[in-house]
């Protein structure tokens, strides 16, 4: 079994697990490269057919594209798609110009936690990987969150040679992680082995392209010739440019993605 399949049957193997052993599950999709691809295992994991519904946290504040593609995917797919909003937050006027953390905070984090509420939901599966970010890189293929969605990032089990925790009290949110062991590269060959559509931000215009989606006033792009797949996995083994060098957040607080997820931020 080569690299890929070897990720692919682990990835398969945690949904099914997540699937058997624990409460009402959602999916995290949020339009970017990462999400799609566990859009795709949770396909194949269960034959064609999600039992997760999809659920994209809106801020209102996406880049544009995103959301004609969602829309267009989930209609082509038939996705069982959730949209959600703090239209409270969004109502008193939140957005950028609070500081890039209160906004996070308030259209992310906060809203996640509003839906889980609101649809019951006791887990949420989630495309993060290691190494992408530094407060990833503690998480735990099973997650466990306290009574207020909080992360003891400091406090977590160990997991050895493919055994996880999967028995948690009830009452405890808890975070799936499918692609934690995959890296960046790897999930570019496996859109490029199995041909997976992903939105043509990733894509060069004008000499640039997005590596990282996220909402439009904090998500710049990255100079880049690539216009294809084969040619993003290219740019990848040899460049030095980090993976989140658009993202506004990351400059204004070294910490700001580990300070978001410890209060539930996905």
């Amino acid at each position: 079994m080569n690299h890929l399949s070897s990720l692919e049957a682990q990835s398969v193997y945690i949904l099914r697990e997540a699937y058997s052993n624990l409460g009402k599950l959602g999916l995290l999709w949020s339009i970017g490269k990462d999400s799609t691809v566990l859009l795709w295992l949770a396909k194949k994991a269960f034959f064609g057919h999600s039992p997760f519904p999809f659920i994209h946290v809106d801020t209102s504040y996406k880049i544009p594209e995103m959301i004609v593609y969602r829309d267009k995917v989930a209609k082509e797919l038939g996705l069982d798609l959730i949209v959600h909003r703090n239209e409270e937050a969004l109502a008193a006027g939140m957005g950028p110009e609070a500081g890039r953390l209160a906004c996070c905070k308030a259209l992310k984090t906060d809203a996640l936690a509003e839906m889980t509420r609101t649809y019951g939901f006791e887990g949420l599966i989630v495309g993060v990987r290691r190494d992408e970010e530094g407060s990833r890189s503690k998480e735990r293929v099973f997650s466990e969150r306290n009574e207020d969605d909080s992360w003891d990032y400091a406090n977590q089990p160990p997991e050895l040679w493919g055994q996880f925790k999967t028995d948690f009290p009830k009452g405890r949110h808890i975070r799936v992680h499918p692609l934690l062991e995959w890296t960046e590269i790897d999930v570019w060959r496996y859109i490029e082995r199995e041909g997976i559509p992903v939105i043509d931000l990733y894509f060069t215009k004008g000499g640039e392209r997005y590596r990282s989606l996220g909402c439009a006033p904090c998500t710049g792009r990255v100079r880049s010739e690539a216009s294809t797949v084969a040619e993003i996995v290219l740019e990848l083994e040899n460049t030095q440019v980090s993976e989140r060098a658009g993202r506004a957040q990351d400059r204004e607080d070294s910490y700001a993605m580990q300070k978001l997820r410890k209060d539930g931020y996905m």
